[in-house]
């Protein structure tokens, strides 16, 4: 086994660049992962693009926590009630944001700094939890892009 392959880890999970900034977004399945991308990549203001969805490949890289797309997935989301669509992607990205969809209830209303980053792979990564199915999810990633300086 290579190096490369021991610092690898594919997860289920959907994946957009937005300004060239890899937002991660992790959920249960049927939670609206690839939803949230959509919204992502739909909003022009964002000038946001499909990294994967579905699964990604993680990679720790020298200057961060990299995603990358599975080539049999390159380029498809899933649109539930219309079906795989493809679109535009970015192959790789270094993931600077991690978006939790959880429970309502084990999401944090006002996180304190501390509450604001995870560990993956080694590296640390801006997390925001969003209740599953909220209306401004698009928004709220927008905001913590924003305010968080990523």
């Amino acid at each position: 086994m290579n190096q490369s392959e021991a610092t690898d880890a594919t997860i289920h999970a959907s994946a957009v660049v937005v300004g060239g900034r890899g937002v991660l977004i992790r959920g249960p399945s049927g939670s609206g992962k690839s939803s949230l991308a959509l919204g992502l990549i739909d909003d022009s203001r964002l000038e946001a693009r499909l990294l994967a969805d579905d699964r990604l490949v993680l990679t720790d890289g020298p200057g961060g926590l990299i995603g990358r797309t599975p080539r049999q997935l390159k380029g498809l989301i899933e649109v539930r009630g219309i079906g795989i669509v493809r679109m535009a992607n970015i192959d790789e990205a270094k993931i600077e944001l991690v978006v939790d969809l959880l429970r309502p209830e084990d999401c944090i209303r006002h996180p304190e700094v501390g509450d604001r980053n995870m560990t993956l792979l080694g590296h640390s990564v801006a997390r925001l939890t969003l209740p599953i199915g909220v209306a401004d999810g698009v928004t709220r990633i927008r905001v913590a892009l924003r305010e968080w300086s990523l």
